[in-house]
């Protein structure tokens, strides 16, 4: 169970409206908005927010701890570029604040009976200089 990132790896592209978010994955802090004026929370960043359509949307930090919703593992590269990293997992996360995240899992979680329903902390992966979100670890297991 590997999860060995290549020189190639398909890295996402920061933009104006998700600069912020990018930025916060380098300094190890997991962003998301929220709406000044009704509440709405969501992670991918936009100018306007998904409920009212306000543009007071602020950003904050989350504490990075959440459920796992669904997890699936990866025994087929669906690419070349995969290959290497395979079987790898990825899985859904609802976060405490109100949002959902997909990220791979580190191996050592991967091993360690990773399950729906189970409580997880995000950590960063380093991929070619770009911080991306990572279940880093298992934080109990709800049977």
């Amino acid at each position: 169970m590997s999860l060995n990132m290549t020189t190639n790896y398909p890295l996402p592209r920061a933009n104006a409206q998700t600069k912020a978010y990018w930025d916060g994955c380098a300094q190890g802090e997991l962003r998301y908005q929220r709406c000044a004026n009704c509440g709405h929370v969501q992670c991918i960043p936009r100018s306007l927010c998904d409920q009212c359509q306000s543009s007071d949307l602020q950003w904050n930090a989350s504490r990075r701890e959440g459920t796992v919703l669904t997890f699936t593992t990866v025994h087929r590269a669906p690419l070349p570029v995969f290959k290497d990293m395979v079987p790898y997992v990825i899985a859904i996360v609802d976060l405490d604040e109100g949002f959902r995240v997909m990220a791979n899992a580190l191996p050592a979680v991967q091993q360690g009976a990773l399950e729906i329903g189970s409580r997880v902390r995000i950590g960063f992966k380093d991929v070619q200089g770009m911080a991306l979100p990572i279940v880093e670890a298992i934080l109990e297991t709800s049977k």
